[in-house]
């Protein structure tokens, strides 16, 4: 079967839609069935007494999700991160500028009004929670939108993602780590020095950098205090991403290889030779040498992060018991900031960065890209869920807070993806604007 018919893995509509069944799934049973619900997930699967840490002595379906499967997901984000820095939109301060900046507006004004609403409160933890992006949230919406949107745009909103995902992490790293252990945290990062100069000497093995990731980094970094998703971008970053050898040399060979197997008499037949099965294997290994390690491995990785890990999350996470009694928790200062910083923090954040980047004469917008649609990208970015689910259970350790906190996430992105939504499907159309 031709690979454009599984093109579809790769649509951000397709992630987009697993993840609004999966939430929905998940809203209903806890609703439903709320007891059943709370057995599958928070049931003990397995369980130790020994060990380096408390945080790895249960196990259970949660823990699975936010703590290993999420793991590998900011794993999947830090390749891309690193793709974007080495050879993308922020591989040059001239292009990362825009999208940077913008990102920091749409990090710094969410996460300031909400602590307005918040500041003297329990609650003050809760700033990160407005300040994420879900990024197959956001390009799908763009994607439905379609041609009426510049593909610069696009461009411009995937950097911005980007971005916001790097200082999430950051977030994560420095404000929601309560206690840090030492001696594990110097194993983690021992494993680390160790896969870097791996990188270094040339070592491309995929079962060498995943068995240190996960024996050592993954693991002591997760015994450490300090969240294992961290730990993913972290291996990230030591993925190999030059070439054995460049494409000059691969098509020269493998044209020369080529051309010894057509001189083959039984290449047409089913049972080929020694000769024909030993060129096959050489210009595979070729093939492997000329393509880039990182690229191949976020490729491999895109469809398990979109269309497993994601939803498998948001199954496991936004299942929250929505009755009566949360109609008094619309003037709560939690619901209140997190909604008023996902959909006014947000696009203000990142227009009035962008105009200010501007106006210094620091970088210029995209070709075809007004600023309606950057109005209307900031409220895609709007789109919390996946991220601001996972903070909200890092920020907030009263069961109460959360929910109300993930009822306001849910409400407060479905509002920002149809104002945006509204907003670029209304946009004059490219030839208009030129």
């Amino acid at each position: 079967m031709s690979s454009h018919k599984w093109h579809w893995l790769h649509s951000p509509i397709t992630g987009g839609v697993l993840l609004v069944i999966a939430a929905a799934v998940a809203l209903a049973w806890a609703n439903i069935a709320p007891d059943h619900y709370h057995h599958v997930w928070h049931h003990t699967l397995w369980e130790h007494s020994s060990g380096f840490s408390d945080k790895i002595q249960q196990i259970n379906l949660h823990k699975i999700a936010n703590e290993f499967l999420m793991a590998i997901f900011f794993f999947f984000i830090g390749l891309e991160i690193k793709r974007e820095l080495l050879d993308g939109e922020l591989s040059s301060m001239q292009k990362a500028a825009l999208p940077l900046f913008a990102a920091l507006g749409g990090v710094l004004a969410p996460a300031g009004i909400y602590y307005l609403f918040n500041a003297g409160l329990p609650t003050a933890n809760g700033w990160g929670i407005p300040m994420a992006t879900d990024i197959a949230f956001a390009l799908g919406v763009l994607a439905i939108v379609g041609s009426r949107v510049p593909v610069t745009l696009k461009v411009f909103l995937s950097a911005l993602a980007i971005g916001d995902d790097l200082m999430a992490v950051i977030v994560i790293a420095i404000f929601y780590t309560e206690q840090i252990f030492m001696n594990e945290l110097m194993v983690g990062l021992a494993g680390l020095v160790i896969l870097g100069i791996a990188n270094r000497m040339g070592v491309r093995n995929k079962i060498f950098y995943y068995g240190i990731g996960l024996c050592i980094v993954w693991i002591s970094f997760l015994a450490s205090g300090v969240h294992a998703t961290v730990a993913g971008v972290a291996v990230a970053f030591t993925i190999p991403s030059r070439r054995e050898i460049s494409m000059k040399s691969y098509l020269e060979q493998t044209k020369a290889l080529l051309k010894g197997l057509e001189a083959e008499k039984d290449c047409e037949e089913d049972v080929l030779s020694k000769h024909a099965i030993k060129t096959l294997k050489k210009v595979k290994s070729l093939s492997f040498q000329a393509a880039n390690p990182l690229q191949l491995k976020e490729d491999a990785l895109h469809p398990i992060a979109t269309l497993f890990i994601v939803p498998f999350f948001a199954l496991g996470n936004a299942g929250v018991i929505i009755d009566s009694s949360m109609m008094n928790e619309l003037t709560n200062p939690v619901v209140l900031g997190i909604a008023a910083g996902l959909i006014v923090g947000k696009p203000l954040g990142i227009y009035l960065f962008t105009k200010l980047l501007i106006a210094l004469k620091w970088g210029s917008l995209p070709t075809g890209v007004t600023w309606t649609h950057v109005i209307g990208a900031g409220f895609l970015a709007g789109i919390g869920f996946t991220m601001s689910l996972f903070i909200t259970d890092l920020a907030f350790t009263d069961p109460q807070h959360q929910v109300i906190a993930k009822v306001a996430v849910f409400v407060a992105s479905l509002v920002s993806g149809i104002i945006g939504y509204i907003i670029l499907i209304r946009a004059k159309p490219i030839a208009e604007s030129a």
